[in-house]
């Protein structure tokens, strides 16, 4: 009896489901299904999926759009096996990938897992760039890639399981578009179920391929956080609020290097970039990609930061519901 099943909701990214399901067809252990739920796609993705229906045990629906959560939730509602597993449609996995889900669900107590995201040796310099700041200890802390970096670890959508019975109990992904993935996991802690961190089923994640579409993505969980926080008081971090105090130094410092000609501010930015170069460029040991790492690393840090502000000052000064702040946000 398969012990697994591979959720994928997919909008569009015909390529990418391909490598995907390509990856997983390459796996030691077969005994899992895979169930893609087409978001509301503009074009046919069903010829893609069945180039793999001899090779994997595979369903395939498609359902008006309704964002990712409202997607992985009719996925799950299909699925027949005792753990759900979401990965999203531009993630690789490894050849072991389930063999290793496997063994760690009988060895280690959970309710939920999660396991981090990287680059892999083939995708573009600016995917690995972004990469890089995604998961930097100078920029998140290196939350995404470690369990060292966390007492309690929170399991993204891009590489995250639940027992059934868990995400049945807790009503699975709420109707939020943006921020699910970490609604879903403080929920469940809310309601005594335990998450752990698996450090050897990290999946290749080719994220954003420009710097325009990056910015956009960052932007929208700066939005989600403060709405995140409200929804989840227990667990609102200081840190979340530092991408922001980032901006708002940086601002700062060239008000004082153009009101008192001082640059201490900017000096202190300007060390920070020195350290991201060169951490980037120890991790990659590319110079170009270090170059853009940089770039990005402020691209991320202001955009979220940006989005952070914006999405903190309508919810509590303007005192406005999530709803009406961030309508796009929320399924209706």
């Amino acid at each position: 009896m398969n012990t697994i099943s591979i959720i994928i909701a997919i909008f569009n990214r015909r390529d990418e489901l391909f490598e995907l399901l390509n990856s997983l067809s390459h796996q030691t252990d077969k005994a899992f299904e895979v169930i893609i739920v087409d978001d509301g796609s503009s074009i046919d993705l069903r010829p893609t999926v069945e180039l793999f229906h001899e090779m994997l045990n595979i369903q395939f629906f498609r359902k008006d759009n309704s964002g990712p959560g409202l997607s992985r939730n009719f996925g799950a509602h299909r699925a027949k096996a005792e753990w759900l597993v979401f990965v999203d449609s531009d993630v690789i996995v490894e050849t072991d990938y389930i063999q290793n889900i496997k063994k760690n669900i009988a060895e280690i107590p959970c309710d939920a897992f999660g396991g981090a995201d990287k680059a892999h040796k083939g995708f573009n310099l600016m995917q690995k760039a972004i990469s890089y700041s995604m998961t930097s200890v100078f920029t998140t802390g290196g939350i995404r890639g470690s369990k060292k970096a966390v007492t309690r670890f929170q399991p993204r959508s891009f590489n995250m399981g639940v027992k059934k019975s868990a995400f049945e109990k807790v009503g699975g992904f709420s109707e939020m578009r943006i921020g699910e993935d970490p609604d879903l996991s403080m929920t469940l802690w809310e309601n005594g179920f335990k998450t752990a961190f698996f450090d050897n089923i990290g999946v290749y994640h080719k994220r954003r391929v420009d710097f325009g579409k990056f910015s956009k993505q960052v932007y929208q969980f700066g939005c989600a956080r403060p709405i995140l926080n409200q929804r989840h008081p227990k667990y609102v971090k200081i840190s979340f609020a530092f991408p922001s105090l980032f901006l708002i130094g940086y601002m700062l410092g060239f008000i004082e290097y153009f009101t008192v000609g001082k640059g201490f501010i900017l000096a202190m930015y300007g060390f920070y970039t020195f350290l991201v170069f060169f951490h980037a460029l120890y991790k990659t040991r590319n110079i170009s990609i270090a170059g853009m790492a940089v770039i990005s690393t402020y691209i991320q840090m202001f955009s979220y930061g940006y989005g952070f502000l914006k999405s903190w000052f309508l919810l509590n000064i303007l005192r406005m519901k999530p709803e009406e702040a961030f309508p796009k946000h929320f399924h209706r």
